[in-house]
């Protein structure tokens, strides 16, 4: 954690308020939703599926207060590479230089001009102009691929937690991410996902089918939160966080009808 961030705490702390930069604002609900439901589901793991530079975990560590375990797959070689110089300092921070899919094996994996685009899935040849120059390919690598179902009973084993977090960000991929969980997905007491209302990839689901998948498989809607600045007028995509239907309040009816 930086100088800087520990001060800003220290100054939240005594004051009752939060510093966040103005670059920042539009990062807060998620922030804030994610500390509250934290505290509220126990979680005691965070699978981190395509950590990219490491942003979603260093966001856990430094404004969410998350101190549990964190396991980040990343595939790109070279951004796994500093990410485990990075969690050299933190030992509850986990690297795993792979892809999580459907299914395992190797596979091309397509390298984008901006990385943060980089994904399984080739960009889609009609997605809109603003984002053609960052979401081009600029390499191909292989990688190797492992299923959710499959890292969780390894690291399950290892760590013991009981109340584990998924964050898929897969550029197009998160519902493929999903179906390899296969029956551990019912595990995670909640997840967190990209929808595209917009889609940038070939083959990858929209927003519709993404949130009904994720309704079908036992999981309710906790909060819609940005995950970037975004394309203003436009959504493009948004972040949805949900949580296991079994640990959903007791007051809260789901699925029992229309609301009166």
């Amino acid at each position: 954690m930086s100088l800087k961030r520990q001060a800003a705490n220290l100054l939240e702390r005594m004051s009752g308020n939060l510093i966040i930069p103005a670059h920042e604002l539009h990062l807060l609900p998620e922030r804030l939703h994610l500390r509250r439901l934290f505290d509220y589901l126990d979680i005691d793991c965070v699978f981190d599926v395509g950590a990219n530079a490491g942003q979603y975990a260093t966001m856990l560590r430094e404004q969410v207060g998350y101190r549990g375990p964190i396991i980040s797959f990343e595939p790109i070689p070279e951004l796994a590479a500093s990410l485990r110089e990075r969690a050299a300092q933190d030992p509850d921070w986990h690297i795993e230089a792979m892809a999580l899919d459907r299914e395992a094996g190797t596979a091309t994996f397509h390298v984008m001009r901006e990385n943060e685009f980089s994904s399984l899935r080739r960009p889609a040849g009609n997605q809109p102009g603003t984002f053609a120059a960052a979401n081009d390919i600029v390499r191909d690598i292989q990688v190797e691929r492992s299923t959710v179902q499959a890292q969780m009973q390894r690291w399950q084993t290892q760590l013991g937690f009981k109340r584990p977090f998924l964050k898929m960000d897969t550029q197009g991929n998160d519902l493929a991410v999903m179906e390899g969980a296969g029956d551990s997905l019912a595990a995670f007491a909640g997840l967190q996902t990209e929808l595209a209302i917009l889609r940038l990839y070939d083959g990858s689901a929209d927003f519709a089918a993404t949130l009904s998948a994720c309704q079908d498989k036992g999981f309710v809607v906790s909060a819609f939160v940005p995950n970037n600045e975004g394309k203003f007028p436009v959504l493009v995509e948004i972040d949805c966080i949900l949580i296991n239907k079994a640990l959903a309040p007791a007051d809260v009816q789901i699925g029992t009808g229309a609301a009166h």
